[in-house]
């Protein structure tokens, strides 16, 4: 039972003295993963809900089945990016068909990374060299930073096939920059990175975003123009199997194996 449930191996032993420094963690990271999972899910083309969904469900899932205790799991910026890629080169009408399609490619993801796992593929890592490993992070925070200048200048940039082309349209919508953003925004990557340096021991992104939703509640942002994302809707959606037709699983298939081995890519570089 242990080698299915891993839980159990070390769920006897666990002791009660760690359990205060757990339990901040876990507040830590469950806070800072509400705003950053809806994220995600928005850089995805998704609602922010589901980004909740994405945060929520691996965590406990992985808490029952997981064996590394290093191993981040959730959603993240570089997959979000892949998938909107993916299936933004696609001509699909609507936001349901879309949100389907995502559900039909992260299925499919899911299937080909266990298929690897049970055929013992794991030995591909040894052919990863570590500058390999090292050029990718570097490349996807760059991506990530490019994606994301249109939401700190809070200026409306259609989203490119290539990251190089959107971060040129959001250069030039520069001078429509949207000032009040632009200020809430850098002083929270200061206040993150001045935390960081000083007081590593603080959480610093957990206190930046606690003071952003009550900065964002006191001081109506909304009112002066600062993008908030509003309503979550309540309760979990009902479960539906994806819709496995040919026609799309034959068109999501190699962007479904560039997201497993990006994945496992990732995985290896934490």
């Amino acid at each position: 039972m242990q080698k299915v449930f891993p839980i159990l191996e070390w769920l006897g032993s666990y002791k009660k003295k760690d359990l205060p420094k757990d339990l901040l963690a876990g507040l830590t990271i469950g806070i800072v993963l509400i705003p950053q999972g809806m994220a995600y899910a928005m850089i995805a083309g998704l609602p922010p809900v589901y980004g909740l969904y994405a945060a929520v469900f691996p965590i406990i899932v992985y808490a029952i089945l997981g064996t590394s205790r290093q191993l981040g799991v959730g959603p993240v910026a570089m997959d979000s990016i892949l998938l909107a890629s993916g299936l933004g080169a696609l001509s699909i009408n609507g936001i349901e068909n879309y949100i389907a399609l995502a559900i039909l490619l992260t299925f499919m993801v899911g299937a080909i990374q266990f298929i690897l796992g049970i055929s013992r593929m794991g030995f591909l890592v040894n052919f990863l060299s570590r500058p390999v490993i090292s050029g990718f992070t570097s490349a996807a925070a760059i991506i990530i930073i490019f994606s994301q200048l249109k939401h700190l200048l809070g200026t409306e940039v259609a989203s490119q096939a290539e990251f190089v082309n959107t971060f040129i349209e959001s250069l030039r919508s520069i001078p429509d920059a949207h000032i009040f953003t632009v200020i809430i925004g850098l002083v929270a990557i200061v206040a993150i990175a001045l935390l960081r340096r000083f007081v590593p021991r603080i959480p610093g992104i957990l206190i930046v975003v606690v003071l952003a939703i009550i900065g964002a509640s006191a001081f109506d942002w909304i009112d002066h123009g600062v993008s908030v994302v509003g309503a979550i809707p309540e309760g979990l959606p009902s479960f539906n199997m994806p819709s496995f037709r040919l026609k799309y699983v034959q068109q999501l298939f190699p962007t479904a194996i560039t997201l497993a081995i990006i994945g496992f890519t990732q995985a290896i570089s934490i």
